[in-house]
């Protein structure tokens, strides 16, 4: 059992895990309840949280397999019993768990006949195969069989685009999600106006980590989302009242910048978080790690800055003045040459 206390005002709020329990390699589940609670705040505690947990914990997936001398996603190989396809929906499945960002290589080399399995998956270094007895493809000949892979750490659920295929290499659909399902349920006691509730939560994860580790991060995420609120240096800004045409600087203008502040305009810029910017999820979470939360916060940023960033690249620089470009979305003036 783990119990932890938070004092909020005169209560003492006491989550508990009630049951724990590993049914295989690829699925845990867990139970946990949160007490005592004020009339309503179960329902919203326990919404948020499963929200988080589906849609805000990363997974670690292979995202594209390249394979040699194979002309097509449908194709068949002689000596292998299965399609590419085939063969590609069995890498799906593929359950792993890392803390590497970024985009990385591994490999696959088995000689048949014989099954190959997730055990001869060739992993950089802290990557994990949660099971290793996941069936990749079978060989029924004395033949080579060995694919290129790539992982990478993410979140959500990424529809590959097909490529023409020329270069033989397949993008893999992925699901970076290792919560499989997430409940909540409220029940409560009391008479009259002292009625209070218990909020029961129950995680299902896919082996890559705990039900205990699930609500772990989700709660961490959802703190992260709302510390810009917390900011209490805002003022009382109408937005209506507040929305000229402002031609903002990209990283290295300082000197324009310090016009918006003298203008009062930073606040506009404060109002804009990079969360509704459409970065891709790999640089929004390089941002968030370097505590970049505001349009202002990344604007005070030089390029330099920004490549000192553990995984970032020019790349991902040139991706943001893309982003900024598209003025529709904030109604901003940029710079047609920035640098």
């Amino acid at each position: 059992m783990v119990r932890e206390k938070i004092r909020i005002s005169t209560r003492t709020l006491q989550w508990k895990c009630v049951e724990s329990r590993t049914d295989s390699k690829r699925l845990s589940y867990g139970r946990f309840i949160l007490s005592p609670l004020m009339k309503g705040q179960a329902d919203t505690i326990g919404i948020a949280m499963r929200r988080a947990l589906l849609g805000e914990i990363e997974g670690t997936c292979i995202i594209r397999a390249t394979f040699e001398k194979i002309p097509h996603e449908f194709s068949t190989t002689a000596g292998i019993q299965e399609s590419v396809h085939e063969i590609l929906m069995n890498l799906k499945e593929i359950v792993l768990r890392s803390n590497l960002y970024g985009i990385h290589d591994a490999s696959i080399c088995a000689k048949g006949p014989g099954y190959v399995t997730a055990q001869n998956i060739i992993l950089p270094p802290s990557v994990e195969i949660i099971d290793n007895t996941q069936h990749i493809a079978s060989l029924t000949e004395p033949i080579d069989f060995c694919i290129g892979l790539e992982i990478e750490r993410n979140r959500g659920y990424c529809i590959k685009l097909r490529n023409n295929f020329q270069d033989r290499s397949y993008p893999i659909d992925s699901v970076f999600m290792p919560v499989r399902n997430a409940n909540h349920s409220v029940y409560s006691y009391g008479n009259g106006n002292e009625n209070q509730e218990i909020l029961f939560l129950e995680i299902w994860t896919n082996g890559s980590l705990t039900p205990k580790e699930a609500l772990h991060e989700a709660s961490r995420n959802l703190i992260d989302l709302f510390i810009p609120f917390l900011h209490a240096e805002e003022e009382n800004l109408d937005l209506e009242k507040n929305q000229p045409k402002v031609t903002l600087p990209l990283f290295t203008f300082h000197n324009r910048l310090a016009k918006l502040r003298k203008n009062k305009k930073e606040i506009v810029l404060k109002s804009i978080f990079i969360d509704q910017l459409e970065l891709t999820p790999k640089i929004y979470n390089c941002l968030k790690r370097y505590n970049i939360h505001t349009l202002s916060d990344l604007l005070n940023k030089s390029q330099e800055d920004l490549i000192q960033i553990e995984h970032f690249h020019i790349e991902d620089v040139k991706h943001i003045l893309g982003v900024l470009e598209i003025e529709k979305n904030f109604a901003i003036d940029l710079p047609k040459n920035p640098f």
